[in-house]
């Protein structure tokens, strides 16, 4: 009996400490995404009474809704060129950064600074160093003899390429400490053998590297994808969607049609297109990554 309430009494205490934790997904996590299933078959404008359409707005969404393949299209766009450069950068980085160079603790510190730094102020640095009149990118190329240099982020077509830039500068010092981890974790001595059998550089990488950082690198793609696929703070600090269209992505798209145009029901209804999407994609690099681990 004794033991059994000793174990009571562990379990409570144990219990006691992570209840905030569940108390707080609950409210703050839970209940809102079930009440944005429920609010997706619903017609909602702020201060109307809430109406049941059933799947009205998710028919509308593919059929009157003139922009949202437009900000699909930005979306997986945006994605599928931010995630592989964001995760080739974060490995060479890594390499580097765990290679034996001089200063490397100083170099990891200002790497991973943007990360951390607020993202006004980095779209600000961003936004001033590609200002199409006045800022130092422009200049260089002038002075090397391009007339007319892009305008960037006032140019439909260089608008999102500078986009993906920004968020690629951001990012990479992050996911340079996460591929850094996982390197530091490779014994030295397969290196040296390898270099004791006359192994290149490249073959040290394709056969010791590379194999180890894999799992490192599933965790990257998700987690880049999930964030991408999400984004919209970017766009709306420095763009806010524009030139035109050029930049805006799905979660603006409901920023907009909820917060601007009170438009909530079909805004949730956007948001589990949303989820299913990054859903989707999430189950599929967990198949990827399960039938990939299995053949190594």
């Amino acid at each position: 009996m004794l033991k059994k309430s000793y174990r009571r009494k562990k379990n409570l205490v144990a219990y006691s400490f992570i209840l905030p934790n569940f108390i707080g997904y609950f409210i703050l996590t839970f209940i809102p995404i079930i009440l944005t299933f429920v609010m997706s078959l619903c017609e909602w404008n702020f201060g109307q009474t809430v109406k049941f359409v059933g799947l009205k707005n998710f028919i509308q969404m593919f059929t009157k809704d003139s922009q949202f393949s437009l900000v699909l299209i930005n979306t997986i766009y945006y994605t599928i060129v931010t995630v592989p450069v964001t995760m080739l950068f974060s490995l060479l980085l890594a390499m580097l950064m765990n290679s034996k160079l001089k200063g490397r603790v100083f170099f990891r510190s200002v790497l991973f600074f943007p990360y951390v730094a607020s993202l006004v102020a980095i779209a600000i640095v961003w936004m001033a160093l590609f200002s199409p009149q006045s800022g130092p990118v422009n200049s260089v190329l002038r002075s090397i003899g391009i007339a007319n240099p892009p305008r960037w982020a006032a140019d439909k077509h260089w608008a999102m390429p500078t986009i993906i830039g920004l968020t690629v500068w951001k990012g990479v010092g992050y996911y340079m400490i996460v591929y850094l981890a996982a390197l530091q974790g490779v014994p030295g001595e397969l290196y040296e053998a390898a270099r004791i059998d006359g192994a290149s550089g490249f073959q040290q990488f394709t056969n010791i590297t590379w194999p180890t950082v894999t799992p490192t690198t599933f965790f990257v793609v998700m987690m880049l994808t999930i964030s991408t696929f999400k984004s919209y703070d970017i766009m709306y600090i420095t763009t806010q969607g524009g030139p035109g269209t050029a930049t805006k992505v799905l979660a603006y798209h409901i920023y907009n049609k909820a917060f601007k145009d009170n438009a909530f029901g079909y805004a949730s209804a956007l948001s589990i297109v949303l989820f299913l999407i990054v859903l989707a994609f999430t189950l599929l690099q967990f198949k990827v990554e399960k039938k990939f681990t299995n053949d190594l």
